[in-house]
């Protein structure tokens, strides 16, 4: 591991500040990805800045939304009665990730930038554009099974490993950031980027910005809301196929509104934008549900190794919808 500078900021304006004073500090929560990645040394940053001390409140909103401090841990997301009750599909989408010993360490904001990286990432021996720009990526024509089939480029196929993001990104969720030119907000489809021609840039987040809380919008169909999560083995794997969906129906059985997202499938979290637009005014069949998953997944592409995964996210896109609207009947 490379040696490093470590301070513990007191508030955001301290983090920012210390962050500011040494090129390539990197801000520290829990550290389950990042402390990885510098005994690897991927990561070599000259500084961490300590930003466990930071909000860890989860505060109902006027409006009936969620506010949620960057701090909070994943464990305490996913045992808050508000979460449970008002927003379930987030806590079972917590409590399908990692461990639970990786729950208690690891942070909302650092969650949400763990970085997306596959086994040839790790692999120094391999060729790796998201490692070191421009050398090429071994995955393509390597064991590509666990990798995307949507929003790919020829330089990265790399899939988005959190299962948290991809029921905030379901949820319409607010990312709140703060740095040296102040504050903004970003939504969570925004925030992560698709691998184009570099895939080693991975947000929207500029130099020393800091994430301090995540806000969710009064969604009152989200109770009726789950997450499934597709994968090799019962525990602490990645997702083959993921899907995060919440169902509103009409008393007549038509669909009035819908969020879905995909997880497993790409770069970022995959918001089911064309699912969801061929949904509404449609009846709660599974019919319906495979149409709007044929045209979600009509651009997706296999590769030697993973085209199981295109009839899998189908599957299990009209699984979870169909299970959501007999729970409505």
């Amino acid at each position: 591991m490379t040696p490093f500078r470590y301070a513990r900021a007191g508030d955001v304006p301290d983090a920012l500040r210390i962050a500011g004073t040494v090129p390539q500090a990197k801000y520290l929560g829990g550290g389950t990805n990042l402390v990885d990645l510098m005994r690897e040394t991927i990561e070599r940053p000259q500084a961490l800045v300590d930003v466990t001390g930071l909000s860890r409140t989860i505060e109902p909103r006027a409006d009936g939304g969620l506010r949620i401090g960057a701090a909070a841990t994943n464990t305490a997301v996913a045992a808050d009665r508000t979460v449970r009750t008002r927003y379930p599909l987030l806590a079972r989408a917590i409590l399908a990730g990692a461990s639970g010993q990786i729950r208690n360490m690891a942070t909302v904001g650092g969650n949400i930038l763990q970085r997306t990286r596959c086994t040839y990432f790790y692999d120094d021996a391999a060729r790796c554009n998201k490692r070191t720009p421009d050398a090429g990526c071994d995955a393509i024509d390597g064991f590509n099974r666990i990798h995307a089939i949507l929003g790919a480029s020829p330089a990265c196929i790399a899939t988005h490993p959190s299962d948290m993001c991809v029921a905030l990104a379901a949820l319409d969720a607010e990312v709140h950031l703060a740095g040296p030119e102040g504050e903004r907000v970003v939504p969570l489809v925004e925030l992560h980027r698709l691998p184009g021609g570099h895939p080693e840039i991975e947000t929207e987040l500029r130099p020393d910005e800091l994430i301090v809380a995540v806000e969710l919008p009064p969604l009152p169909f989200a109770t009726r809301s789950t997450y499934r999560k597709v994968r090799d083995r019962a525990s602490y794997a990645f997702a083959l196929v993921s899907v995060a969906a919440a169902l509103d129906l009409a008393p007549d059985g038509t669909i009035r509104d819908v969020r879905l997202a995909l997880g497993g499938v790409a770069h970022k979290p995959w918001r089911a934008w064309q699912a969801e637009a061929a949904l509404k005014g449609q009846p709660a069949t599974e019919a319906s549900f495979a149409a709007a998953a044929d045209r979600e997944l009509a651009e997706a592409t296999g590769l030697r190794d993973n085209g199981f995964k295109i009839e899998l996210a189908r599957r299990t896109i009209v699984a979870v919808l169909a299970d959501l609207a007999g729970d409505a009947a």
